[in-house]
């Protein structure tokens, strides 16, 4: 019978294998650090990329603040302009107002009434004076109810204060002037000829 030795053949096939072996692991070494390499690379790109995106939106970001508050500016300036052309306005169509107040009082005031003061804010018309007699004060009151352009008289006081030798009646009233459109002031003028 015929012996043949196999423990060479098999060392060799080992050593093969073996060499195999590492050559595979050499070559897959060497292509994950050609992956990681490539992806460290793109991901570098991308946050340098990103980077200059950031930077130009921060560059767009104040040009734009700065516009926003140049278009703010321009607001209040705007709303300053109007406010005052509202002012303007008012005053034109309500230049004669404070004479037509002074009007209808002396036309409204009793004898034995007498005005010391007059305040106006805005539609509401304060005033205080000297009545002879509460009576007067009540008649007053009656007349300005009964006046085209004032309203709602409200009693605030009235007390008894020695003015001289008289005894006089202090009172503080409260009236509202109904504002007058130029249209009505236009209507309710005379026209030449004492005529209305």
């Amino acid at each position: 019978m015929i012996r043949i030795n196999l423990l060479p053949h098999r060392e060799a096939r080992r050593k093969a294998s073996r060499q195999q072996f590492y050559a595979l692991s050499g070559l897959v070494t060497v292509l994950a650090a050609v992956i990681w390499f490539a992806g460290f690379t793109y991901i570098n790109a991308q946050i340098d990329r990103q980077s200059e995106k950031n930077a130009f939106l921060k560059k767009e970001i104040v040009v734009l603040d700065k516009q926003l508050e140049e278009i703010k500016k321009l607001r209040e300036e705007t709303e300053a302009l109007l406010a005052r052309k509202q002012v303007i306005e008012s005053l034109q169509a309500n230049r004669s107002e404070t004479v037509h107040l002074f009007n209808e009082l002396v036309r409204q005031l009793p004898p034995g009434v007498y005005l010391r003061s007059i305040k106006q804010d805005k539609q509401k018309v304060t005033l205080i004076g000297h009545a002879q007699s509460n009576a007067r004060v009540s008649t007053l009151m009656n007349n300005l109810d009964g006046s085209p352009v004032l309203e709602r008289p409200e009693l605030v006081q009235i007390k008894a204060i020695p003015v001289g030798k008289r005894r006089m009646n202090e009172f503080t009233l409260n009236i509202y002037f109904s504002r007058q459109t130029t249209e009505e002031t236009g209507k309710g003028a005379k026209k030449p000829g004492g005529k209305p």
